[in-house]
């Protein structure tokens, strides 16, 4: 079905790996204009279809890759695509967002999403050219890593003549054996999170080509030009995308949490690392770098790039650093960057395998699971990574994550997650907006569907990180920008920029100081912009140049206000779908280690007041006190019906 909206190609697959068969789904432009794309708009597809009865490994499940409008028209770091699915690892709807080429060549293909569903009769890998979609046999390729896998499948396509022109995406052999956080991944780009991996395993389904030649055009090609290069000199000009994150990366923030008291040590005993200089960022920039590299038209270009037995590889960010850093006791940077590589190629999100690693030495430590595994000790750990990959020994155990071990063993007050999905590397105890994020995210333990209000607590302001005061307001509005933003095909680095540079720039300036004392009292003006968005009628330009870039894109009108009122309504779909499947105030919750023990003994502040931030979130979202979006909210977002 065409659009009248440019950026669009107008067309969603639906492929049924079962029968081989593969059929258009319908998608107006009235879809476009509640849902945009991207995760927003697999959130819509899976509501559609999930009654709260269906289970991950299942042919009622459904797995949906879908881009944004603006994915492949030249605006900044706009080749983000979304992968969403029922989540094996949280039993929820869930979604991953992935950078590489995949989403830029499946519209070139001519497509906006596919829908995947079922499981192939055989080891499969799909082919797409264009309309034309072929179904493979995947025996060669069973068992390979990712690298190799890409490899061998660019290999199969230059055979035909030509250079390969073609975006990838496959699983590892953790996805084939369906571990339950199991990543999938694009070029060395990693869908890390919530087991995507896993429902590709059990779809029988290792990888997926696509290619085409179809062109993305924009409504207003000239004026999305001119807009694109101020767009990136704006990007390159601020002090977090062109100075920070060029220079150090994500990785760069390991010293300034270690500041701040939030860098999780130890499995999230403490907040700060003694060794943190060995494994933070300037170490990775000085001594390992080889080069800075980013996904397709970035201008940021935060990845890192290091060398492991001869290969240039991928370099960890800061999770794999912070979490297998101090996380587990080691200072090692070399293990580091090996483990990172390591885990790639196996196809398993760091994040989780690190969080329920750490949970299995510490169990360990306490006689509550004697698993052999230590603090400290490192000898053995890529073996284990092999282990858990394979579900070989204790490893098969250890790819079911931390709460389904915390609920076998014991020790849920120290397994540290929120709804199954482990945290990642910031310590909530110093920066209580963080944990409320964590806790009310519909994804799980994720610091980035939870708002990373963290931003403001330290790592860009510095309000006062231990009050409760404008907090739930403050993550709402962040959660629903970060929502659109995604939904567009856009990385979420470019919302640093909305901070004005002198307040990132200047942190001792008497402007900075006063914006940092204030925004803990504007909780109710907050308030008023989220529940009535479009009375903020304009674009904020200056700061944020999204809105009139998505407008050039689409012919599509969206004022911030706009933008803002679109990603409430996504992340309220995702939360009404995930109450389908029981989810309440029961469940926006985390373990007792971070709500019930100070991180310093003597300053019982120093812990995440959860009990009275979570009332206020949900009356900020319009959802009742059990966490449920009320009638009137779902109609008012236009999603009557939704729950």
């Amino acid at each position: 079905m065409s659009s009248k909206y440019g950026g669009y190609m107008g067309k969603v697959a639906q492929v049924d790996l079962a029968t081989g068969t593969v059929s258009p789904y319908p998608w107006t432009d009235r879809d476009r204009e509640l849902f945009i794309g991207g995760k927003i708009m697999a959130a819509k597809i899976l509501s559609d279809h999930l009654t709260g009865k269906e289970e991950p490994f299942s042919d009622r499940n459904l797995l949906v890759i879908a881009t944004g409008p603006l994915t492949g028209t030249g605006a900044p770091s706009s080749s983000r695509f979304n992968i969403s699915t029922l989540s094996p690892q949280t039993g929820l709807l869930a979604s991953s967002n992935c950078g590489g080429n995949f989403g830029y060549y499946l519209k070139k293909a001519g497509y906006d999403a596919l829908i995947l569903r079922g499981q192939a009769r055989e080891h499969t890998w799909l082919e797409i050219t264009n309309d034309k979609f072929v179904f493979h046999n995947a025996d060669e390729l069973w068992g390979k890593s990712t690298s190799a896998t890409q490899q061998a499948l660019s290999d199969l396509l230059t055979q035909r003549g030509g250079p390969d022109k073609s975006g990838k995406l496959c699983i590892g052999p953790a996805g084939e054996n369906r571990v339950l956080y199991a990543s999938i991944v694009s070029n060395e780009r990693i869908s890390g999170r919530t087991g995507m991996g896993a429902i590709m395993g059990w779809m029988n389904l290792k990888a997926i080509t696509v290619t085409g030649n179809h062109v993305v055009r924009a409504y207003d090609a000239e004026k999305m030009m001119a807009w694109n290069r101020k767009w990136f000199r704006y990007l390159r000009s601020h002090p977090l995308t062109g100075e920070q994150l060029p220079r150090i990366g994500t990785a760069g923030l390991v010293s300034q949490m270690q500041m701040r008291r939030i860098l999780a040590t130890e499995n999230f005993r403490y907040g700060q690392n003694e060794s943190f200089e060995k494994v933070n960022g300037e170490r990775l920039a000085e001594e390992f770098n080889v080069v800075n590299k980013g996904c397709l038209t970035c201008p940021i270009r935060c990845a890192r790039t290091v060398a492991v037995d001869g290969q240039e590889v991928k370099g960890p960010e800061l999770e794999t650093l912070g979490l297998l850093g101090g996380g587990i006791r080691n200072d090692n940077m070399e293990l580091l960057l090996r483990w990172n590589y390591e885990l790639d190629e196996l196809g398993m999100d760091s994040i989780s395998a690190a969080g329920t690693l750490a949970w299995a030495m510490e169990a360990n430590e306490k006689g509550i699971w004697n698993c052999g595994l230590n603090f400290g000790q490192v000898d053995g750990i890529s073996q284990l990574w092999e282990n858990i990959a394979h579900r070989r020994g204790i490893g098969d155990e250890l790819a079911d994550g931390s709460r389904r071990l915390s609920e076998k063993y014991g020790g849920k007050e120290f397994a540290i997650h929120s709804k199954g999905l482990e945290l990642s590397a910031y310590e909530p105890r110093h920066a209580v907006g963080m944990g409320l994020g964590y806790a009310v995210s519909n994804r799980g333990g994720c610091h980035l569907n939870g708002g990373y209000l963290v931003i403001l607590e330290g790592l860009g302001l510095n309000i006062d990180a231990q009050t409760p005061k404008a907090k739930a307001d403050l993550t709402v509005m962040f959660q629903n920008l970060m929502e659109m933003i995604s939904a567009t095909g856009q990385c979420l680095f470019t919302s640093y920029a909305f901070f004005p540079a002198p307040l990132m720039s200047r942190p001792n300036a008497w402007y900075t100081r006063a914006a940092n004392k204030l925004l803990p009292h504007t909780g109710m003006v907050i308030r008023l912009l989220n529940r009535c968005p479009r009375a903020v009628h304009m674009h904020l330009s200056p700061v944020f140049h999204h809105t009139r870039g998505f407008q050039y894109a689409t012919g599509m009108p969206m004022t911030f206000g706009d933008y803002m009122n679109v990603g409430s309504r996504g992340y309220t779909l995702e939360r009404s779908v995930n109450c389908r499947f029981g989810v309440s105030a029961k469940d926006d919750t985390l373990p007792k280690r971070l709500t019930d023990e100070p991180q310093q003994p003597n300053n019982p502040k120093t812990r995440v007041p959860l009990k009275k931030m979570t009332p206020v979130y949900y009356a900020a979202r319009g959802w009742d006190s059990n966490g449920i979006p009320t009638p009137q909210t779902l109609k008012k977002l236009g999603l009557k019906g939704a729950d």
